[in-house]
């Protein structure tokens, strides 16, 4: 306990420390902390679906039929009608042969890797890339290579040096980077995998209900439908509710199913979360108004951003940086904002590299032209006090 003792000062003394805040009530464009009112610009509740009254409606039928739990790993009894239909619905919406759902996106890249990779084979990774695949490749006693970002002559120069060194080699790269908002080079990394008879595997957290037709994700933005081997989504964002899957053949969700270790040691999403997703995928099959709303705000906020004179990077996305730069002057200008009625929580070293710390401003399809209007103008009078433009 010493240990721990000396580890948490040394984190206060380097400003590192924090607790998180408590929402009291939904997660919304608006919410409330500390009893006070504040734009939310840190959700990944994308669409609003997190609040919605169709997936709410159909989490209580669900909990009504099935109970709160499903009582057991899916491997033993925990498998339950209603987990299939949404494997098959997330496969059609996908457009791929097959799906299977997971506890979490982080239990889902955790779950893959290990599995379909491992001693005698190369995981090849963008140096950006998420903290659940970097934890993945760990767990999978694969060897690793990493090449830069999103730079494709690293990666093919690695290829070239070491593909014939390995039984397997597996492509990994985020479909869109999430502290940048950038997209992976997708078409590339493909063709470089064609070329060097390599495997490609695209979390497509941030992509989901984001991009492609109807938010079916980034490789649906690029017309690339049978041409990645495994596609990771989250649940959790743009669905709005929990868990991840991955998107690939039948014959890859049957080994999952057998040797994907967050489906045999873990107990399968609830009856009422799983309702609530297909809830999702309904409406995301019928129509784009939230997906177009969520682009028309993220444009908007964009815009404004630049008016002011702000560093908001090479984001192709709605996920839309400030980029400050020194980290000290970044969390003081979360707090402050804070205060002044916005909350933009501040991105420090190591999530992203050093001397390039930020806000990351998340719009929503809930936020209305007066919430970003007002937050960019709080976050520009807050930036001017504090010298930052």
């Amino acid at each position: 306990m010493n240990t721990i003792n000396e580890k948490l000062l040394d984190l206060k003394e380097r400003k590192l420390f924090k607790l998180p805040l408590v929402l009291e009530g939904a997660n919304e464009a608006v919410v409330s902390i500390d009893g006070k009112k504040v734009i939310n610009l840190s959700s990944n509740n994308y669409l609003g679906f997190a609040n919605h009254p169709k997936l709410i409606e159909a989490s209580k039928k669900a909990l009504d039929k099935y109970g709160v739990g499903s009582g057991a790993v899916r491997t033993i009894v925990g498998n339950m009608d209603i987990h299939e239909e949404l494997d098959r619905r997330l496969a059609k919406f996908k457009r791929e042969e097959a799906a299977l759902v997971f506890q979490s996106g982080y239990m889902c890249n955790v779950g893959v890797i290990q599995a379909v990779v491992g001693r005698g084979d190369l995981i090849i990774s963008d140096e950006l890339n998420h903290a659940s695949i970097i934890d993945g490749v760990r767990l999978s006693r694969a060897e690793k290579a990493i090449f830069k970002h999103s730079d494709m002559e690293d990666l093919e120069n690695i290829l070239k040096e070491k593909r014939h060194l390995y039984k397997d080699v597996l492509i990994i790269t985020d479909g869109v980077f999430s502290m940048d908002g950038d997209l992976a080079k997708l078409p590339e990394i493909v063709k470089l995998a064609k070329k060097y008879n390599a495997l490609t595997y695209v979390d497509d957290a941030h992509g989901s209900g984001v991009l492609g037709e109807n938010g079916r994700g980034t490789v649906d933005h690029f017309k690339l439908h049978g041409q990645v081997d495994f596609i990771i989504g989250t649940l959790s964002k743009a669905i709005g509710v929990v868990g991840g899957y991955v998107s690939s053949s039948k014959e890859v969700r049957e080994w999952l199913l057998n040797l994907g270790r967050p489906q045999l040691f873990s107990t399968s999403i609830t009856p009422a979360n799983a309702a609530a997703i297909i809830a999702s995928i309904d409406i995301l099959e019928s129509t784009t108004e939230y997906t177009e709303k969520l682009w028309d705000n993220a444009n908007y906020l964009k815009k404004l951003l630049k008016e002011k004179g702000f560093n908001i990077g090479n984001s192709e996305t709605p996920i839309t940086p400030i980029i400050v730069g020194d980290e000290a002057k970044t969390i003081e200008l979360s707090k402050k904002i804070l205060e002044r009625g916005v909350f933009a929580s501040p991105i420090l070293f190591p999530t992203v590299p050093r001397n390039t710390a930020r806000l990351r401003l998340m719009p929503t399809a809930m936020h209305t032209k007066k919430d970003l209007k007002a937050a960019v103008e709080i976050i520009y009078k807050t930036s001017k006090e504090l010298n930052i433009i």
